[in-house]
Protein backbone atom coordinates (compact mmCIF):
# COMPACT_ATOMS: atom_id res chain seq x y z
CA UNK A 1 0.00 0.00 0.00
CA UNK A 2 2.85 2.36 -0.74
CA UNK A 3 2.12 5.96 -1.60
CA UNK A 4 5.32 6.78 -3.48
CA UNK A 5 5.43 8.28 -6.94
CA UNK A 6 2.95 10.41 -8.80
CA UNK A 7 0.63 9.30 -11.57
CA UNK A 8 -1.22 11.19 -14.23
CA UNK A 9 -4.98 10.99 -14.28
CA UNK A 10 -6.11 8.05 -16.33
CA UNK A 11 -7.73 8.51 -19.67
CA UNK A 12 -11.06 7.60 -18.10
CA UNK A 13 -10.82 10.90 -16.20
CA UNK A 14 -9.94 12.89 -19.30
CA UNK A 15 -11.90 11.57 -22.22
CA UNK A 16 -14.89 13.33 -23.70
CA UNK A 17 -18.28 11.70 -23.72
CA UNK A 18 -21.17 12.10 -26.09
CA UNK A 19 -23.28 14.35 -23.86
CA UNK A 20 -22.43 17.99 -23.25
CA UNK A 21 -20.93 19.16 -19.97
CA UNK A 22 -19.93 22.76 -20.46
CA UNK A 23 -17.11 24.50 -18.60
CA UNK A 24 -17.75 26.49 -15.48
CA UNK A 25 -20.22 29.28 -15.89
CA UNK A 26 -23.04 30.99 -14.06
CA UNK A 27 -25.87 29.30 -12.23
CA UNK A 28 -28.14 31.06 -14.70
CA UNK A 29 -27.40 31.11 -18.43
CA UNK A 30 -29.33 31.82 -21.61
CA UNK A 31 -30.15 28.97 -23.98
CA UNK A 32 -31.62 30.40 -27.15
CA UNK A 33 -34.22 32.92 -26.16
CA UNK A 34 -35.19 31.14 -22.93
CA UNK A 35 -33.67 31.63 -19.52
CA UNK A 36 -32.48 28.41 -18.00
CA UNK A 37 -32.22 28.21 -14.22
CA UNK A 38 -30.07 25.69 -12.45
CA UNK A 39 -28.77 24.65 -9.09
CA UNK A 40 -25.43 23.33 -7.94
CA UNK A 41 -24.86 19.72 -6.89
CA UNK A 42 -21.83 17.77 -5.66
CA UNK A 43 -21.17 14.36 -7.24
CA UNK A 44 -18.26 11.93 -7.37
CA UNK A 45 -18.05 12.02 -11.17
CA UNK A 46 -19.76 14.60 -13.36
CA UNK A 47 -19.57 12.58 -16.60
CA UNK A 48 -21.19 9.54 -15.03
CA UNK A 49 -23.91 11.59 -13.35
CA UNK A 50 -24.79 13.29 -16.65
CA UNK A 51 -24.76 10.00 -18.57
CA UNK A 52 -27.06 8.35 -16.05
CA UNK A 53 -29.49 11.27 -16.11
CA UNK A 54 -29.65 11.35 -19.90
CA UNK A 55 -29.85 7.59 -20.46
CA UNK A 56 -32.72 7.05 -18.00
CA UNK A 57 -32.92 3.24 -18.02
CA UNK A 58 -36.54 2.07 -17.84
CA UNK A 59 -36.65 0.08 -14.56
CA UNK A 60 -39.64 -2.09 -15.56
CA UNK A 61 -38.84 -2.77 -19.19
CA UNK A 62 -38.56 -6.37 -20.41
CA UNK A 63 -34.76 -5.98 -20.54
CA UNK A 64 -34.51 -4.63 -17.00
CA UNK A 65 -36.68 -7.45 -15.66
CA UNK A 66 -34.40 -9.95 -17.43
CA UNK A 67 -31.40 -8.28 -15.76
CA UNK A 68 -33.13 -8.51 -12.38
CA UNK A 69 -33.61 -12.22 -13.01
CA UNK A 70 -29.89 -12.55 -13.78
CA UNK A 71 -29.04 -10.81 -10.48
CA UNK A 72 -31.51 -13.13 -8.72
CA UNK A 73 -29.68 -16.19 -10.08
CA UNK A 74 -26.42 -14.78 -8.68
CA UNK A 75 -28.31 -14.14 -5.42
CA UNK A 76 -29.22 -17.85 -5.28
CA UNK A 77 -25.51 -18.70 -5.31
CA UNK A 78 -25.11 -16.67 -2.12
CA UNK A 79 -28.22 -18.43 -0.74
CA UNK A 80 -26.38 -21.75 -1.00
CA UNK A 81 -23.60 -20.34 1.19
CA UNK A 82 -25.98 -18.77 3.71
CA UNK A 83 -27.99 -21.96 3.97
CA UNK A 84 -24.94 -23.84 5.18
CA UNK A 85 -23.89 -21.06 7.53
CA UNK A 86 -27.12 -21.37 9.51
CA UNK A 87 -27.68 -25.09 9.00
CA UNK A 88 -25.10 -26.81 11.16
CA UNK A 89 -25.70 -24.81 14.34
CA UNK A 90 -29.29 -26.13 14.31
CA UNK A 91 -28.47 -29.68 13.24
CA UNK A 92 -25.91 -30.08 16.03
CA UNK A 93 -28.69 -29.43 18.55
CA UNK A 94 -30.90 -32.24 17.13
CA UNK A 95 -31.30 -35.42 19.17
CA UNK A 96 -31.19 -37.84 16.25
CA UNK A 97 -28.04 -36.28 14.81
CA UNK A 98 -26.33 -36.70 18.17
CA UNK A 99 -27.58 -40.29 18.41
CA UNK A 100 -25.81 -41.11 15.13
CA UNK A 101 -22.60 -39.08 15.41
CA UNK A 102 -22.29 -38.34 19.16
CA UNK A 103 -20.25 -35.19 18.52
CA UNK A 104 -21.63 -32.95 21.26
CA UNK A 105 -22.12 -29.22 20.58
CA UNK A 106 -18.63 -27.95 21.45
CA UNK A 107 -15.12 -29.33 21.28
CA UNK A 108 -12.61 -30.58 18.71
CA UNK A 109 -14.93 -32.93 16.78
CA UNK A 110 -17.44 -30.14 16.20
CA UNK A 111 -14.59 -27.86 15.13
CA UNK A 112 -13.52 -30.36 12.47
CA UNK A 113 -17.08 -30.74 11.11
CA UNK A 114 -17.50 -26.98 10.81
CA UNK A 115 -14.01 -26.12 9.61
CA UNK A 116 -13.61 -28.71 6.81
CA UNK A 117 -16.19 -26.72 4.88
CA UNK A 118 -13.90 -23.70 4.93
CA UNK A 119 -10.85 -25.85 4.10
CA UNK A 120 -12.71 -26.97 0.98
CA UNK A 121 -13.41 -23.33 0.12
CA UNK A 122 -9.73 -22.46 0.51
CA UNK A 123 -8.62 -25.34 -1.72
CA UNK A 124 -11.26 -24.53 -4.34
CA UNK A 125 -10.60 -20.78 -4.57
CA UNK A 126 -7.69 -20.85 -7.10
CA UNK A 127 -9.58 -23.28 -9.37
CA UNK A 128 -12.65 -21.05 -9.12
CA UNK A 129 -10.69 -18.12 -10.56
CA UNK A 130 -9.45 -20.21 -13.49
CA UNK A 131 -12.98 -21.43 -14.31
CA UNK A 132 -14.48 -17.95 -14.14
CA UNK A 133 -11.74 -16.31 -16.22
CA UNK A 134 -11.43 -18.99 -18.87
CA UNK A 135 -15.00 -20.16 -19.36
CA UNK A 136 -17.07 -17.22 -18.13
CA UNK A 137 -19.04 -16.23 -15.06
CA UNK A 138 -22.13 -18.25 -16.05
CA UNK A 139 -20.26 -21.53 -16.43
CA UNK A 140 -18.53 -20.89 -13.12
CA UNK A 141 -21.91 -20.72 -11.37
CA UNK A 142 -23.02 -23.90 -13.17
CA UNK A 143 -19.87 -25.82 -12.20
CA UNK A 144 -20.17 -24.77 -8.55
CA UNK A 145 -23.76 -26.02 -8.46
CA UNK A 146 -22.69 -29.49 -9.68
CA UNK A 147 -20.00 -29.80 -6.99
CA UNK A 148 -22.42 -28.72 -4.24
CA UNK A 149 -24.94 -31.36 -5.33
CA UNK A 150 -22.19 -34.03 -5.13
CA UNK A 151 -21.30 -32.80 -1.62
CA UNK A 152 -24.97 -32.91 -0.61
CA UNK A 153 -25.25 -36.56 -1.67
CA UNK A 154 -22.16 -37.49 0.35
CA UNK A 155 -23.21 -35.66 3.51
CA UNK A 156 -26.91 -36.55 3.53
CA UNK A 157 -26.18 -40.29 3.26
CA UNK A 158 -23.47 -40.29 5.95
CA UNK A 159 -23.63 -42.51 9.02
CA UNK A 160 -20.08 -41.93 10.21
CA UNK A 161 -18.14 -38.77 11.01
CA UNK A 162 -15.40 -39.31 8.33
CA UNK A 163 -17.95 -39.44 5.49
CA UNK A 164 -19.74 -36.42 6.94
CA UNK A 165 -16.47 -34.49 7.05
CA UNK A 166 -15.63 -35.41 3.44
CA UNK A 167 -19.06 -34.13 2.38
CA UNK A 168 -18.41 -30.86 4.18
CA UNK A 169 -15.11 -30.51 2.31
CA UNK A 170 -16.77 -31.08 -1.10
CA UNK A 171 -19.51 -28.58 -0.26
CA UNK A 172 -16.81 -26.01 0.48
CA UNK A 173 -15.21 -26.67 -2.92
CA UNK A 174 -18.50 -25.97 -4.67
CA UNK A 175 -19.22 -22.83 -2.69
CA UNK A 176 -15.78 -21.46 -3.58
CA UNK A 177 -16.53 -21.78 -7.30
CA UNK A 178 -19.98 -20.21 -7.01
CA UNK A 179 -18.93 -17.30 -4.81
CA UNK A 180 -16.16 -16.24 -7.17
CA UNK A 181 -18.28 -16.34 -10.32
CA UNK A 182 -21.57 -14.96 -8.92
CA UNK A 183 -20.45 -11.62 -7.37
CA UNK A 184 -18.22 -10.91 -10.38
CA UNK A 185 -21.22 -11.51 -12.63
CA UNK A 186 -23.55 -9.33 -10.53
CA UNK A 187 -21.22 -6.33 -10.43
CA UNK A 188 -20.23 -6.59 -14.10
CA UNK A 189 -23.77 -6.63 -15.53
CA UNK A 190 -25.22 -3.93 -13.28
CA UNK A 191 -25.54 -0.30 -14.49
CA UNK A 192 -23.11 1.92 -12.53
CA UNK A 193 -25.87 3.68 -10.56
CA UNK A 194 -27.53 0.35 -9.62
CA UNK A 195 -24.28 -1.43 -8.79
CA UNK A 196 -24.43 -1.04 -5.01
CA UNK A 197 -27.97 -2.37 -4.79
CA UNK A 198 -27.28 -5.26 -7.17
CA UNK A 199 -24.14 -6.46 -5.40
CA UNK A 200 -25.67 -5.72 -2.00
CA UNK A 201 -28.74 -7.75 -2.91
CA UNK A 202 -26.45 -10.56 -4.10
CA UNK A 203 -24.74 -10.73 -0.71
CA UNK A 204 -28.11 -10.66 1.09
CA UNK A 205 -28.46 -14.12 -0.41
CA UNK A 206 -26.75 -15.23 2.80
CA UNK A 207 -30.05 -14.54 4.58
CA UNK A 208 -31.98 -15.94 1.61
CA UNK A 209 -30.38 -19.23 2.58
CA UNK A 210 -29.98 -18.78 6.32
CA UNK A 211 -33.63 -18.00 7.11
CA UNK A 212 -35.05 -21.02 5.22
CA UNK A 213 -32.38 -23.18 6.89
CA UNK A 214 -33.48 -22.10 10.37
CA UNK A 215 -37.18 -22.60 9.53
CA UNK A 216 -36.60 -26.00 7.92
CA UNK A 217 -34.51 -27.28 10.83
CA UNK A 218 -37.08 -25.93 13.30
CA UNK A 219 -39.84 -27.88 11.52
CA UNK A 220 -37.78 -31.02 10.91
CA UNK A 221 -36.78 -31.19 14.56
CA UNK A 222 -40.28 -32.61 15.17
CA UNK A 223 -39.57 -35.64 12.93
CA UNK A 224 -38.78 -38.60 15.16
CA UNK A 225 -36.15 -40.20 12.90
CA UNK A 226 -32.87 -39.50 11.14
CA UNK A 227 -34.81 -37.60 8.48
CA UNK A 228 -34.98 -34.76 11.01
CA UNK A 229 -31.40 -33.88 10.01
CA UNK A 230 -31.11 -35.58 6.59
CA UNK A 231 -33.94 -33.58 4.96
CA UNK A 232 -32.34 -30.18 5.74
CA UNK A 233 -29.07 -31.47 4.28
CA UNK A 234 -30.78 -32.69 1.09
CA UNK A 235 -32.51 -29.33 0.61
CA UNK A 236 -29.08 -27.69 0.48
CA UNK A 237 -29.09 -28.54 -3.25
CA UNK A 238 -32.41 -26.81 -3.98
CA UNK A 239 -30.99 -23.44 -5.07
CA UNK A 240 -28.27 -25.19 -7.06
CA UNK A 241 -30.89 -26.95 -9.19
CA UNK A 242 -32.50 -23.58 -9.99
CA UNK A 243 -29.13 -22.06 -10.89
CA UNK A 244 -28.22 -24.99 -13.17
CA UNK A 245 -31.55 -24.86 -14.99
CA UNK A 246 -31.49 -21.07 -15.45
CA UNK A 247 -27.92 -19.95 -15.98
CA UNK A 248 -27.72 -20.59 -19.73
CA UNK A 249 -30.74 -18.37 -20.35
CA UNK A 250 -28.75 -15.40 -19.02
CA UNK A 251 -26.49 -12.99 -20.91
CA UNK A 252 -22.76 -13.22 -20.29
CA UNK A 253 -20.94 -10.41 -18.49
CA UNK A 254 -20.03 -7.61 -20.93
CA UNK A 255 -16.69 -7.08 -19.22
CA UNK A 256 -15.81 -10.77 -19.59
CA UNK A 257 -16.76 -10.49 -23.26
CA UNK A 258 -14.64 -7.36 -23.76
CA UNK A 259 -11.65 -8.97 -22.00
CA UNK A 260 -11.87 -11.91 -24.40
CA UNK A 261 -12.04 -9.94 -27.66
CA UNK A 262 -15.83 -10.15 -28.09
CA UNK A 263 -16.40 -6.41 -28.22
CA UNK A 264 -19.52 -6.41 -30.38
CA UNK A 265 -21.28 -8.80 -27.99
CA UNK A 266 -20.30 -6.56 -25.06
CA UNK A 267 -21.67 -3.47 -26.82
CA UNK A 268 -24.86 -5.36 -27.69
CA UNK A 269 -25.34 -6.18 -24.00
CA UNK A 270 -24.82 -2.57 -22.92
CA UNK A 271 -27.14 -1.31 -25.66
CA UNK A 272 -29.90 -3.71 -24.67
CA UNK A 273 -29.69 -3.49 -20.89
CA UNK A 274 -28.12 -0.07 -20.16
CA UNK A 275 -29.20 2.01 -23.17
CA UNK A 276 -32.90 1.28 -23.79
CA UNK A 277 -31.85 -0.22 -27.13
CA UNK A 278 -29.93 2.90 -28.18
CA UNK A 279 -26.29 2.17 -29.08
CA UNK A 280 -25.50 5.92 -28.81
CA UNK A 281 -27.03 6.35 -25.34
CA UNK A 282 -24.59 8.39 -23.20
CA UNK A 283 -24.26 5.65 -20.57
CA UNK A 284 -23.44 3.08 -23.27
CA UNK A 285 -20.87 5.33 -24.95
CA UNK A 286 -19.22 6.20 -21.62
CA UNK A 287 -18.87 2.57 -20.52
CA UNK A 288 -17.69 1.30 -23.93
CA UNK A 289 -14.96 3.95 -24.12
CA UNK A 290 -13.80 3.19 -20.59
CA UNK A 291 -13.88 -0.57 -21.13
CA UNK A 292 -11.83 -0.23 -24.31
CA UNK A 293 -9.23 1.80 -22.46
CA UNK A 294 -9.25 -0.07 -19.16
CA UNK A 295 -9.67 -3.75 -20.03
CA UNK A 296 -6.62 -5.52 -21.40
CA UNK A 297 -6.92 -8.41 -23.83
CA UNK A 298 -3.63 -9.76 -22.48
CA UNK A 299 -4.40 -9.22 -18.80
CA UNK A 300 -3.52 -11.57 -15.96
CA UNK A 301 -6.86 -13.35 -16.40
CA UNK A 302 -5.17 -15.20 -19.30
CA UNK A 303 -2.47 -16.67 -17.02
CA UNK A 304 -3.88 -18.76 -14.18
CA UNK A 305 -0.71 -18.44 -12.11
CA UNK A 306 -0.21 -14.66 -12.36
CA UNK A 307 -1.05 -12.74 -9.18
CA UNK A 308 1.90 -10.34 -9.46
CA UNK A 309 -0.01 -7.06 -10.02
CA UNK A 310 -1.53 -7.38 -6.54
CA UNK A 311 1.96 -7.12 -5.05
CA UNK A 312 4.14 -5.31 -7.60
CA UNK A 313 2.00 -2.31 -8.57
CA UNK A 314 0.91 0.66 -6.48
CA UNK A 315 -2.75 0.42 -7.52
CA UNK A 316 -2.71 -3.37 -7.12
CA UNK A 317 -1.52 -3.14 -3.53
CA UNK A 318 -4.20 -0.63 -2.64
CA UNK A 319 -6.88 -2.67 -4.38
CA UNK A 320 -5.76 -5.77 -2.51
CA UNK A 321 -5.81 -3.83 0.77
CA UNK A 322 -9.55 -3.22 0.31
CA UNK A 323 -10.08 -6.91 -0.45
CA UNK A 324 -8.07 -7.96 2.61
CA UNK A 325 -9.89 -5.62 4.97
CA UNK A 326 -13.44 -6.47 3.89
CA UNK A 327 -12.61 -10.19 3.75
CA UNK A 328 -11.08 -10.32 7.24
CA UNK A 329 -13.29 -7.78 8.97
CA UNK A 330 -16.44 -9.19 7.37
CA UNK A 331 -15.76 -12.53 9.05
CA UNK A 332 -14.04 -11.53 12.27
CA UNK A 333 -16.15 -8.72 13.69
CA UNK A 334 -18.05 -11.02 16.03
CA UNK A 335 -20.44 -12.38 13.42
CA UNK A 336 -18.61 -15.72 13.50
CA UNK A 337 -20.39 -16.32 16.80
CA UNK A 338 -23.51 -16.93 14.72
CA UNK A 339 -22.26 -20.41 13.88
CA UNK A 340 -22.81 -21.26 17.53
CA UNK A 341 -26.06 -19.44 18.31
CA UNK A 342 -27.56 -22.42 20.11
CA UNK A 343 -24.50 -22.58 22.38
CA UNK A 344 -24.75 -18.84 23.10
CA UNK A 345 -28.46 -19.18 23.87
CA UNK A 346 -27.66 -22.06 26.21
CA UNK A 347 -25.09 -19.88 28.02
CA UNK A 348 -27.79 -17.24 28.46
CA UNK A 349 -30.03 -19.76 30.18
CA UNK A 350 -32.16 -20.82 27.18
CA UNK A 351 -31.88 -24.61 27.46
CA UNK A 352 -34.89 -25.87 25.49
CA UNK A 353 -33.87 -26.95 21.93
CA UNK A 354 -37.09 -25.82 20.17
CA UNK A 355 -36.78 -22.42 21.87
CA UNK A 356 -33.14 -22.18 20.78
CA UNK A 357 -34.11 -22.96 17.19
CA UNK A 358 -36.95 -20.41 17.32
CA UNK A 359 -34.56 -17.71 18.56
CA UNK A 360 -32.20 -18.69 15.75
CA UNK A 361 -34.98 -17.96 13.25
CA UNK A 362 -35.72 -14.60 14.91
CA UNK A 363 -32.05 -13.66 14.85
CA UNK A 364 -31.77 -14.38 11.12
CA UNK A 365 -34.95 -12.48 10.28
CA UNK A 366 -34.04 -9.27 12.11
CA UNK A 367 -30.50 -9.46 10.72
CA UNK A 368 -31.96 -9.75 7.22
CA UNK A 369 -34.10 -6.66 7.86
CA UNK A 370 -30.95 -4.73 8.76
CA UNK A 371 -29.18 -5.94 5.61
CA UNK A 372 -32.06 -5.22 3.24
CA UNK A 373 -32.51 -1.75 4.71
CA UNK A 374 -28.87 -1.03 3.92
CA UNK A 375 -29.24 -2.43 0.39
CA UNK A 376 -32.03 0.06 -0.34
CA UNK A 377 -29.62 2.93 0.39
CA UNK A 378 -26.31 1.44 -0.75
CA UNK A 379 -26.08 3.51 -3.93
CA UNK A 380 -26.59 6.71 -1.93
CA UNK A 381 -24.58 6.02 1.23
CA UNK A 382 -20.79 6.58 1.33
CA UNK A 383 -19.15 3.19 1.81
CA UNK A 384 -16.27 4.39 3.98
CA UNK A 385 -18.37 6.28 6.53
CA UNK A 386 -20.79 3.37 6.90
CA UNK A 387 -17.90 1.01 7.61
CA UNK A 388 -16.27 3.30 10.18
CA UNK A 389 -19.38 4.17 12.20
CA UNK A 390 -21.09 0.83 11.68
CA UNK A 391 -18.11 -1.11 13.03
CA UNK A 392 -18.03 1.11 16.12
CA UNK A 393 -21.71 0.38 16.80
CA UNK A 394 -20.94 -3.33 16.50
CA UNK A 395 -18.26 -2.93 19.17
CA UNK A 396 -20.70 -1.08 21.43
CA UNK A 397 -23.40 -3.77 21.11
CA UNK A 398 -20.93 -6.56 21.86
CA UNK A 399 -19.57 -4.62 24.85
CA UNK A 400 -23.09 -4.41 26.31
CA UNK A 401 -23.64 -8.12 25.64
CA UNK A 402 -20.38 -9.16 27.27
CA UNK A 403 -20.99 -6.94 30.29
CA UNK A 404 -24.47 -8.35 30.88
CA UNK A 405 -23.19 -11.89 30.27
CA UNK A 406 -20.53 -11.35 32.93
CA UNK A 407 -23.16 -10.18 35.41
CA UNK A 408 -25.36 -13.13 34.47
CA UNK A 409 -22.48 -15.57 35.08
CA UNK A 410 -21.92 -14.11 38.54
CA UNK A 411 -25.63 -14.37 39.34
CA UNK A 412 -25.66 -17.99 38.19
CA UNK A 413 -22.79 -18.84 40.54
CA UNK A 414 -24.69 -17.18 43.39
CA UNK A 415 -27.96 -18.89 42.48
CA UNK A 416 -29.77 -15.58 42.06
CA UNK A 417 -30.36 -15.20 38.31
CA UNK A 418 -32.33 -12.12 37.23
CA UNK A 419 -34.17 -12.78 33.93
CA UNK A 420 -33.84 -9.13 32.91
CA UNK A 421 -30.07 -9.55 32.54
CA UNK A 422 -30.52 -12.56 30.26
CA UNK A 423 -33.09 -10.67 28.17
CA UNK A 424 -30.76 -7.66 27.95
CA UNK A 425 -27.83 -9.82 26.87
CA UNK A 426 -30.00 -11.51 24.24
CA UNK A 427 -31.34 -8.17 22.96
CA UNK A 428 -27.84 -6.69 22.67
CA UNK A 429 -26.68 -9.78 20.76
CA UNK A 430 -29.59 -9.39 18.35
CA UNK A 431 -28.79 -5.67 18.00
CA UNK A 432 -25.20 -6.51 17.17
CA UNK A 433 -26.38 -8.76 14.35
CA UNK A 434 -28.63 -5.99 13.00
CA UNK A 435 -25.77 -3.45 13.11
CA UNK A 436 -23.36 -5.91 11.51
CA UNK A 437 -25.82 -6.84 8.77
CA UNK A 438 -26.53 -3.19 7.97
CA UNK A 439 -22.83 -2.35 7.86
CA UNK A 440 -21.21 -5.36 6.26
CA UNK A 441 -23.67 -7.60 4.43
CA UNK A 442 -24.23 -5.39 1.34
CA UNK A 443 -20.64 -4.14 1.29
CA UNK A 444 -19.09 -7.61 1.52
CA UNK A 445 -20.28 -8.02 -2.05
CA UNK A 446 -19.69 -4.44 -3.21
CA UNK A 447 -16.26 -3.54 -1.80
CA UNK A 448 -14.12 -6.36 -3.28
CA UNK A 449 -15.87 -6.40 -6.65
CA UNK A 450 -15.57 -2.61 -6.97
CA UNK A 451 -11.95 -2.53 -5.82
CA UNK A 452 -10.86 -5.06 -8.47
CA UNK A 453 -10.59 -4.36 -12.18
CA UNK A 454 -12.02 -6.72 -14.80
CA UNK A 455 -8.86 -8.70 -15.59
CA UNK A 456 -8.01 -9.17 -11.91
CA UNK A 457 -11.55 -9.56 -10.56
CA UNK A 458 -11.84 -13.35 -10.57
CA UNK A 459 -8.37 -13.84 -9.09
CA UNK A 460 -8.97 -11.14 -6.50
CA UNK A 461 -12.32 -12.66 -5.53
CA UNK A 462 -10.63 -16.07 -5.34
CA UNK A 463 -8.04 -14.56 -3.00
CA UNK A 464 -10.89 -12.98 -1.04
CA UNK A 465 -12.63 -16.35 -0.86
CA UNK A 466 -9.43 -17.96 0.42
CA UNK A 467 -9.03 -15.26 3.08
CA UNK A 468 -12.69 -15.46 4.10
CA UNK A 469 -12.41 -19.22 4.41
CA UNK A 470 -9.18 -18.96 6.42
CA UNK A 471 -10.78 -16.54 8.89
CA UNK A 472 -13.94 -18.67 8.97
CA UNK A 473 -11.74 -21.67 9.74
CA UNK A 474 -10.40 -19.80 12.77
CA UNK A 475 -13.95 -18.90 13.79
CA UNK A 476 -15.31 -22.40 13.30
CA UNK A 477 -12.37 -24.27 14.79
CA UNK A 478 -11.53 -21.94 17.67
CA UNK A 479 -15.14 -20.94 18.41
CA UNK A 480 -16.41 -24.20 19.91
CA UNK A 481 -13.21 -24.65 21.92
CA UNK A 482 -13.19 -21.06 23.19
CA UNK A 483 -16.90 -21.09 24.06
CA UNK A 484 -16.40 -24.40 25.86
CA UNK A 485 -13.40 -23.12 27.84
CA UNK A 486 -14.06 -19.43 28.55
CA UNK A 487 -17.70 -18.93 27.59
CA UNK A 488 -18.89 -15.33 27.20
CA UNK A 489 -15.33 -13.96 27.73
CA UNK A 490 -14.61 -14.92 24.12
CA UNK A 491 -16.72 -11.91 23.10
CA UNK A 492 -14.18 -9.52 24.65
CA UNK A 493 -11.81 -10.32 21.77
CA UNK A 494 -14.28 -8.95 19.23
CA UNK A 495 -15.07 -5.80 21.19
CA UNK A 496 -11.42 -4.74 21.07
CA UNK A 497 -10.88 -5.89 17.48
CA UNK A 498 -13.92 -3.99 16.16
CA UNK A 499 -12.44 -0.74 17.46
CA UNK A 500 -9.21 -1.53 15.60
CA UNK A 501 -11.22 -2.29 12.45
CA UNK A 502 -12.99 1.06 12.58
CA UNK A 503 -9.65 2.87 12.83
CA UNK A 504 -8.25 0.93 9.84
CA UNK A 505 -11.30 1.75 7.73
CA UNK A 506 -10.84 5.43 8.55
CA UNK A 507 -7.15 5.39 7.62
CA UNK A 508 -7.16 3.08 4.59
CA UNK A 509 -10.75 2.75 3.32
CA UNK A 510 -11.11 3.93 -0.30
CA UNK A 511 -14.51 5.42 -1.20
CA UNK A 512 -15.91 3.70 -4.31
CA UNK A 513 -19.49 5.00 -4.34
CA UNK A 514 -20.55 7.12 -7.32
CA UNK A 515 -17.97 6.03 -9.91
CA UNK A 516 -17.85 3.48 -12.74
CA UNK A 517 -15.63 0.45 -12.27
CA UNK A 518 -13.18 1.80 -14.84
CA UNK A 519 -13.11 5.31 -13.33
CA UNK A 520 -11.85 3.82 -10.07
CA UNK A 521 -8.57 3.09 -11.88
CA UNK A 522 -7.71 6.81 -11.63
CA UNK A 523 -8.40 6.72 -7.89
CA UNK A 524 -6.10 3.77 -7.26
CA UNK A 525 -3.30 5.26 -9.35
CA UNK A 526 -3.04 8.36 -7.14
CA UNK A 527 -0.31 8.61 -4.49
CA UNK A 528 -3.00 8.58 -1.77
CA UNK A 529 -6.09 6.72 -3.05
CA UNK A 530 -8.05 7.44 0.14
CA UNK A 531 -7.72 11.18 -0.36
CA UNK A 532 -8.32 10.86 -4.11
CA UNK A 533 -11.51 8.88 -3.53
CA UNK A 534 -12.94 11.77 -1.51
CA UNK A 535 -12.54 14.22 -4.41
CA UNK A 536 -15.85 15.29 -5.89
CA UNK A 537 -17.11 17.29 -8.88
CA UNK A 538 -19.46 20.24 -8.65
CA UNK A 539 -22.04 20.46 -11.40
CA UNK A 540 -24.89 22.73 -12.40
CA UNK A 541 -28.23 21.03 -13.05
CA UNK A 542 -31.08 22.81 -14.75
CA UNK A 543 -34.61 22.46 -13.45
CA UNK A 544 -35.45 19.54 -15.76
CA UNK A 545 -32.57 17.50 -14.30
CA UNK A 546 -30.14 17.91 -17.22
CA UNK A 547 -26.50 18.64 -16.37
CA UNK A 548 -25.46 21.86 -18.13
CA UNK A 549 -22.17 22.78 -16.48
CA UNK A 550 -19.22 21.25 -14.67
CA UNK A 551 -17.50 23.57 -12.20
CA UNK A 552 -13.77 23.32 -12.78
CA UNK A 553 -11.63 22.01 -9.94
CA UNK A 554 -12.39 19.14 -7.62
CA UNK A 555 -13.36 19.56 -3.99
CA UNK A 556 -12.99 17.24 -1.01
CA UNK A 557 -15.94 15.61 0.72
Amino acid sequence: MSSHGSHEASSSEKHAVSHDIEPAGQLHQDVGSKAVHGHQKTVHNAELFAAVNESNIHPWSKESIHMYFAIFIAFLCACANGYDGSLMTSILAMKHFQNVFQTGTTGTQVSVIFSLYTVGSMVGAPFAAVLSDRFGRKKGMFAGSIVIIVGMIIISTANHVPQFVVGRFVLGLGIAVMTVAAPAYAVEIAPPHWRGRCTGFYNCGWFGGAIPATIITFGCNNIDSDFSWRIPLILQAFTCVIVMSSVFFLPESPRFLMANGREEEAIAFLTKYHGNGNREAPLVVLQVEEMREGIKLDGIDKNWWDYRPFLLTHSGRWRMAQVLMISIFGQFSGNGLGYFNTVIFDNLGIKDVPTQLAYNILNQVISAIGALTAVAFTDRMPRRAVLVYGTLTCAAALAVNSGLSAALATQTEQGNVQPSYARGALASYFLFNVFFSFTYTPLQGAIPTEALETTTRAKGLAASGFIVSAVSFINQFAGPIALGNIGYKYIYVFVAWDIVEALLWFLFGVESQGRTLEQLEWVYQQPNPVKASLKVDKIIIQDDGRVIEKVEGAADL
